[in-house]
């Protein structure tokens, strides 16, 4: 018995799906190494511009 070829369709679902997956994650750990830098930061009254 031959075994049939996934299609196409499916295919480039589980390709988009993850492609979304991993944009997602990537996101999600841009937002919090954004996050935990920002809070890590330092401010600084004298570098304030006071008009």
């Amino acid at each position: 018995m031959k075994q049939r070829k996934p299609d196409l369709l499916w295919i480039l679902a589980f390709i988009f799906g993850l492609g979304v997956v991993t944009t997602g994650y990537a996101q999600g750990l841009w937002e919090r190494k954004l996050d935990a830098a920002y809070q890590q930061a330092p401010v600084d009254p004298a570098q304030q511009q006071h008009r």
